[in-house]
């Protein structure tokens, strides 16, 4: 949903930052080393989720049209009130969206992050489906240690029964609210969604909570530059970009007319677009494919890579004096070309030369084997590090590899760096993991 700048969300801000709606959101309140920080001691309250493009679908034929553009298990087999990560690719196995489905109690579906690539696809699949873009809910995340204990006082309600990736519907103030054990940062994480009237009643009272246990507000920042590298979240604008130009005349045609999904690239791998094009596989998300189903969207791809995949996803720790000698190469003198910056949070505020997506080729002997994106700092650990798809050979712990920094036409510098666990952030209290039955009860 969209606020206006009167809204308690932009209270504290320090700057602010507009998303590819037009949609003003708080971009940092107290620094990002301070508000990530919050996510591994206490919580950090966002609302960055509210720049999603919420895309309902419904009509005799949704299950029909979802089995048949997503790569998921069959929607048929959904339940009203559950989820799923979902997928969808072009004929080639690329990505071209990724998202939430939810199934509302009327048995239609909501979407977030699946437009506009669903939107193409229902309009020209010929079936009973319809469509229609909503701006009618709040969407807010508490992540952190401590985000169970704020949202169990702040609503007066149990939530220890909740597993990761379930819900519960509870109440606010006296308003609707539906949690979900699903954050980005890695850590234990909930996300909470009500109707939009109700937004700044669910958010003064989340606020007032968070403080009282020592929480920080998050920016934009922080949950779109930062948090998912650590995390172990390959995220869309950070870590990949979608082929919309290259899956059909008719998919080009209708992203040239939306505008800004053209994005411009930045980094050594910049050389070729396809470097930015990922498959399931390349991310580490094949178990979300479902080949039971009948003919799905790149069905006969993905089915081929299979047999043979070639990348996946880690961590690499980059060298910090490495990194120095990048960062120093701005003060060598007049005589001396810089090396692209280096020192900022992240790829996106950093030697992009506006784009979008920043990636470097990763080389092992020379030999061009992957490409690392979503280069951001560790503040918990104290290490710069990026996640990168590469070939799975050379994907194990300890694996000695060089990141190749500069965009084509400026210095370029050979960094080396180290395969790292993936996730990198993999301590107690990771949501998927974490017991919550060690939180003492209250309610």
């Amino acid at each position: 949903m969209k606020f206006n700048f009167d809204s308690a969300i932009m209270e504290g801000a320090f700057t602010f930052w507009k998303d590819f709606g037009g949609n003003i959101l708080p971009y940092e309140f107290t620094g990002p080393r301070d508000e990530f920080m919050a996510t591994r001691t206490t919580a950090s309250l966002g609302v960055f989720l509210n720049s999603s493009p919420i895309y309902d679908i419904s009509g005799k034929d949704a299950e029909k049209f979802l089995n048949k553009v997503c790569v998921n298990r069959d929607f048929n087999l959904m339940k009203p009130g559950g989820s799923r990560h979902g997928l969808i690719c072009n004929d080639k196995g690329q990505l071209l969206a990724s998202g939430v489905i939810l199934k509302k109690e009327n048995g239609d579906y909501r979407t977030y992050w699946l437009a506009p690539a669903i939107q193409y696809f229902l309009i020209t699949s010929g079936l009973d489906v319809k469509g229609e873009y909503l701006n009618d809910e709040y969407f807010y995340q508490l992540d952190g240690p401590k985000s169970l204990e704020i949202l169990e006082e702040a609503t007066q309600t149990d939530l220890h029964d909740l597993k990761f990736g379930q819900n519960k519907k509870v109440k606010i103030c006296g308003t609707d609210m539906i949690v979900y054990r699903l954050g980005m940062t890695g850590a234990l994480a909930y996300e909470v969604h009500g109707a939009a009237k109700d937004a700044e009643t669910a958010y003064k009272k989340l606020r007032e909570v968070l403080f009282k246990f020592g929480g920080k507000l998050q920016g934009a920042r922080n949950y779109v530059q930062i948090q998912h590298t650590p995390a172990g979240y390959p995220n869309q604008f950070q870590h990949f970009w979608y082929p919309f130009q290259s899956s059909g005349a008719g998919l080009a045609e209708f992203a040239e007319k939306i505008g800004g999904l053209n994005a411009p690239f930045a980094g050594s791998a910049s050389d070729n677009p396809e470097n930015f094009y990922s498959t399931p596989y390349d991310l580490g998300w094949e178990k979300l494919i479902s080949f039971d189903k009948d003919d799905f969207i790149g069905k006969t791809a993905l089915a081929e890579i299979s047999q043979k995949p070639s990348r996946t996803m880690v961590t690499l720790e980059w060298n910090a004096d490495d990194v120095a000698d990048v960062f120093a190469s701005q003060f060598r003198g007049t005589d001396v070309e810089p090396c692209e910056q280096i020192e900022h949070i992240s790829g996106l505020s950093d030697a992009s030369q506006g784009a979008a997506i920043r990636g470097d080729y990763v080389l092992v002997d020379g030999k061009k084997i992957g490409v690392a994106t979503g280069k951001t700092y560790s503040f918990y650990e104290q290490r710069m590090i990026s996640l990168a798809s590469i070939d799975q050979k050379y994907a194990k712990e300890g694996t000695d590899v060089v990141v190749l920094w500069g965009s084509p036409g400026t210095p370029q510098k050979e960094i080396r760096a180290k395969v790292a666990r993936f996730p990198y952030f993999n301590a107690e209290f990771r949501n998927e993991t974490f017991d919550v039955e060690k939180i003492p009860r209250k309610y």
